[in-house]
């Protein structure tokens, strides 16, 4: 195939702005809009609220809001959709994309669904080692709650194949998403590591959406951006080769330069010649970043290196409670005020006979981010909250962080507000752990309907 392909974001993750993506679909004039929504504790989330409410279909909360603002606009342009909405039900989300469809008098397009993520019964059988701390994984087993292998682009290759317009996932890996539609498109070997090494490299630029336009970089004064309440997503115009622009629909807000490219390309990339997916090993040290007009960057060089021979899995477990609350302090003497009352608050917890694994009591202005490292001669801010939180085994001990808070009100230091009393002061915490399972051992399934 000798024709650019466009590729164009739809989101970054689940809380993203669906505007955007409305805008990519209506005006992007793309080939494909693929959406990202997971974060690494997203589907374990996901399978918690699934524990408690029968009625959760298990898929992306934010799917209808997505689809029906691009549906209309991408089956009138010959658009397709890529997705990892699935989450835990790929199934059901397809299913719930053909009545979108249905409902908005949308006929004979082909959904197909991506199963096969999901290995939380058989995860303990397939690894032996947690990455983070060497242990094994079958001291995992009382707490674990869901596993999910990251899939790569291959069976999204058989989908669309198979002539699906919109495909659903589970568990994909992000940049993969976004490199599918080159493998399909271009005709790209699975084994090729210079390709897919390159289209895994485009991936990840498009990935965090906004963040290469803009949303992260800007710093008012230094790195200033146009209209950043008005960020558009990336667009990528992918040749066969590897190479592409990145760009974005003309007259939207944000920016596309040299600088916004190469802190995308930087992110979250902990060895940028080896940086791992499932595809393939991505290298982008050989890579050239140019500006060659107005929102427009080329990149060219993106490599790869082969493939692991062995597929990462997230696994959520069950690590207890967080009890936490917060209330402010104003005006001169409001650091020495609050000084005391963590004081009171750690006395209190003993009385109480708390028993928590790990408490928290951080001033916010001043050293919840930095912690020890806030400078001891720091200004003394005019305001600021006293967040206390802490980690229990149990709801009843993590309620007993807002209880002491209450009490603060009229038996403690006199203060200004504190956050509303109903709100829920208390949640279950999700510890995500890693291993490796062989690739061969994690067979997938794509399931297709028709609107």
């Amino acid at each position: 195939m000798s024709k650019t392909l466009r590729i164009g974001t739809g989101s970054a993750w689940w809380g993203d702005r669906v505007e955007p993506a409305g805008l990519n679909a209506e005006r992007g004039e793309l080939d494909y809009l693929c959406f990202e929504t997971m974060a690494e504790a997203t589907v374990s989330a996901a399978q918690v609220r699934a524990r408690r409410d029968p009625d959760f279909p298990g898929y992306d909360t934010h799917l209808d809001a997505r689809m029906r603002a691009v549906l209309p606009a991408c089956m009138r342009k010959g658009t397709r959709i890529i997705s990892n909405q699935g989450w835990i039900n790929p199934r059901g989300a397809a299913e719930r994309v053909v009545q979108l469809l249905q409902e908005a008098g949308i006929r004979g397009v082909k959904v197909a669904a991506v199963e096969g993520s999901l290995i939380t019964e058989r995860v303990l059988a397939l690894t032996d080692t947690i990455l983070e701390n060497g242990q094994s994984t079958a001291t995992l087993a009382l707490d674990l709650i869901s596993a999910e292998v990251y899939l790569g682009a291959e069976p999204i290759v058989e989908a669309l194949r198979a002539g699906a317009r919109i495909v659903l996932t589970g568990r994909v890996a992000d940049p993969s998403i976004f490199m599918a539609p080159m493998m399909y498109e271009f005709g790209w070997d699975p084994l090729d590591h210079v390709r897919v090494g390159a289209g895994n490299g485009i991936g990840h630029l498009l990935e965090c959406g906004a963040q290469i336009t803009g949303g992260y970089f800007a710093d008012p004064g230094f790195k200033d951006v146009p209209n950043p309440w008005d960020l558009a997503f990336p667009i990528a115009e992918v040749e066969a080769n590897g190479d592409v622009v990145i760009t974005k629909v003309a007259g939207s807000g944000g920016a596309v330069t040299v600088q916004t490219v190469k802190e995308q390309m930087l992110y979250e990339v902990h060895d940028p010649a080896n940086y791992i997916t499932p595809d393939v090993v991505v290298d982008f040290t050989q890579a050239q970043v140019e500006q060659i007009g107005p929102d427009r960057v080329r990149v060219r060089g993106l490599t790869g290196k082969p493939r692991t021979p062995t597929l990462k899995v997230s696994m959520g477990c069950t690590e207890g409670f967080i009890g936490e609350d917060m209330f402010f302090y104003a005006g001169p003497g409001a650091l020495r005020r609050a000084q005391l009352a963590k004081r009171i608050l750690e006395e209190r917890f003993k009385l109480v006979k708390l028993d928590a694994q790990d408490l928290r009591i951080d001033f916010l202005g001043l050293n919840a981010i930095h912690g020890d490292a806030t400078p001891h001669d720091a200004p003394e801010p005019y305001e600021l909250a006293v967040r206390v939180a802490a980690r229990t085994r149990t709801r009843e001990e993590a309620a007993k962080v807002g209880r002491e808070v209450d009490a603060m009100a009229v038996s403690g230091v006199g203060h200004t507000g504190k956050r509303v009393p109903h709100q829920d002061r208390t949640r279950e915490v999700i510890g995500v752990w890693s291993s490796l399972v062989p690739r061969e051992h994690v067979p997938t399934t794509v399931v297709y309907f028709e609107s």
